[in-house]
């Protein structure tokens, strides 16, 4: 899918426009196959009247054989043009879905421009249910055109037999649809406001889960049981509106069609009795006031599936329509090169300034750990190009430059809260499976007494966050993945804060050994990382402010002892 013109942003109607335009193909086929259908039923009523008519006047037997054919026949095209339109409509409708789960799950991987008011939960309900409701235009669209065509058909066959049936109907159709277009504007108002509170919902969810270990903690589950309760019980509330409006909805169109239904009935028998219309004629126009209900029916509620992929539409466009961080050039950056930092101001930095030569293993001590985490989310492409001063440079070109997975590919980032994932040891470790490094990572992390533990070893299950490690093991499980990923220049942010001092020392010189010849830099107050790293650069006040060996540092340097000293 095509990035969203930032001049022209994109909204419901225009997601609404592409889901349409790229199944036109199906969609007429489907159209097509389901008019076939909904005119082979409006068909058989019409038939039998016919028959009921040609057996009056002839009395003979092959009529009736010629006639019974008929009937089998548009049985039987009614039987396959359902089968074969709702298989060619359905596939449609979920594999636009499918596309539009896709795009807002890349867009929502992406690193945006501005914040678009979206907690995780409600980004994971739009690449859900809010897709799914959106791609039901492309099924919604020939079911709504083969019912006007069944309608249609009706008022024709009628027209023929009476003119004044005729237009009945169609006058009739033309009131429904008045009456239920204003009810249906309601429906997408209320879904819309319903979906935002489901949403919200789910954020609340996402958001105990991640913080259900410090819930219990300090006690605080009770407190947030009742802050959950109080946003379910609005999605509840807002629920039980939509659902009222649904049911006002429905109930009015199965009424205002029961009484075109009757209306067609009686004026037809009127006409009868009068001898105005023949009795094949009452018995089609009978059987087509019953069989007209079906296509009116699914042709008054179409409107209200209009209204609720529309406004789902609308939410799906807050997440694809969010600018990207970075406006990505062509370029890439060159492989094993060097990482320059020139007089970045963001946050708590100051102008920072750095480089890290190819090759090279740097620590930096930062003091203040708002400078360490706003020096981390720069690197990570996580702050927007113009939202910091200075630049950064990989291989002698600007990440702003770059594009974001260009700069991924060569510069891995490991934040100190990185996520663990439900699945197996092995994914997470590497999770496309294309790491030739695993055995090397998990030895160099001390992942190995984990894996040990268990008899499934790499394949060991593991919960969703990590439940059922403890946080060193998802420490240095975490650790294992940046190293499986085997990065030109990789970031660690505090890697050794759960483990202990002897595991501590081990990893730090199998961080050394591991990534020998390739740019490393670590954040870290760890003693044993520090002494291990080529370098140290102490990063003071948002600027660097000294620079030599741990242990130069150490002899030197007063604050710096206080600092990393354990």
């Amino acid at each position: 899918m095509r990035a969203p013109d930032p001049r022209r942003p994109l909204r419901g109607a225009g997601i609404l426009r592409t889901a349409l335009r790229r199944n036109r193909g199906a969609m007429v086929r489907g159209t097509v196959l389901m008019g076939l259908y909904q005119a082979g039923e409006t068909a058989f009523p019409i038939a039998l009247g016919l028959i009921v008519e040609h057996t009056l006047q002839d009395r003979s037997p092959r009529s009736l054989g010629v006639s019974i054919g008929a009937l089998a026949l548009i049985i039987t095209t009614v039987s396959l043009s359902w089968r074969f339109g709702m298989r060619v409509l359905q596939k449609a409708n979920t594999t636009e879905a499918h596309r539009w789960r896709v795009a807002v799950a890349a867009c929502g991987l992406q690193p945006v421009d501005r914040p678009i008011g979206l907690k995780s939960g409600e980004v994971l309900t739009i690449a859900t249910e809010d897709a799914d409701s959106t791609a039901d235009i492309v099924e919604v669209v020939p079911l709504l055109i083969s019912s006007l065509v069944a309608v249609l058909v009706a008022a024709v066959a009628l027209g023929l037999a009476d003119v004044r049936l005729g237009l009945l109907v169609i006058a009739g159709t033309v009131v429904i649809l008045t009456i239920l277009s204003v009810l249906s504007k309601r429906i997408g108002a209320s879904t819309q406001e319903q979906q935002a509170r489901v949403a919200r919902a789910g954020a609340k969810v996402a958001d105990l889960i991640t913080g259900l270990r410090p819930l219990h903690g300090f006690g605080g589950n009770h407190a947030a049981f009742v802050s959950y309760r109080k946003v379910s019980a609005e999605a509840r509330r807002q629920a039980i509106t939509v659902a009222r409006v649904n049911g006002a909805y429905a109930g009015a169109a199965q009424a205002l069609n029961a009484v075109l239904a009757a209306a067609v009935t009686l004026t037809a028998g009127r006409l009868a009795f009068d001898g105005e219309i023949t009795i094949g004629q009452l018995v089609m126009a009978v059987g087509l006031a019953q069989f007209v209900m079906e296509p009116l029916k699914m042709f008054s509620e179409m409107p209200k599936y209009v209204m609720t992929a529309r406004a789902s539409a609308e939410r799906m466009a807050l997440v694809l329509a969010a600018p990207a961080a970075t406006t990505p050039g062509p370029q890439r950056p060159a492989a094993g090169g060097d990482l320059e930092i020139d007089g970045v101001r963001y946050g708590a930095l100051r102008g920072l300034r750095l480089r890290v030569a190819a090759g090279e293993f740097v620590a930096i001590a930062a003091y203040q750990p708002r400078a360490a985490a706003d020096f981390a989310s720069v690197l990570a492409v996580n702050v927007p190009a113009h939202a910091y001063g200075g630049a950064v440079r990989i291989s002698g070109r600007e990440i702003a430059d770059l594009p974001v997975e260009a700069v991924r590919e060569h510069m891995l980032v490991n934040p100190y809260d990185a996520e663990i994932f439900a699945g197996t040891l092995r994914t997470n470790i590497d999770p496309s499976g294309t790491s030739r490094m695993v055995p090397e990572a998990v030895e160099a992390s001390l992942l190995t007494d984990v894996v040990a533990l268990h008899r499934a070893g790499l394949d060991h299950a593991v919960r969703d966050r990590g439940a059922n490690l403890s946080g060193g093991q998802r420490q240095r499980l975490s650790l294992a993945r940046a190293l499986a990923a085997d990065t030109d220049v990789l970031v660690l942010h505090d890697p050794t804060t759960a483990v202990d001092a002897v595991t501590e020392q081990l990893i730090a010189r199998n961080l050394v050994k591991l990534r020998r010849g390739r740019t490393t830099v670590v954040i870290t107050s760890s003693p044993a990382v520090l002494d291990a790293a080529d370098r140290v650069l102490v990063l003071d006040g948002g600027v660097i402010t000294a620079e030599d060996t741990h242990r130069a540092l150490l002899a030197t340097d007063e604050a710096y002892c206080l600092a990393v000293a354990r």
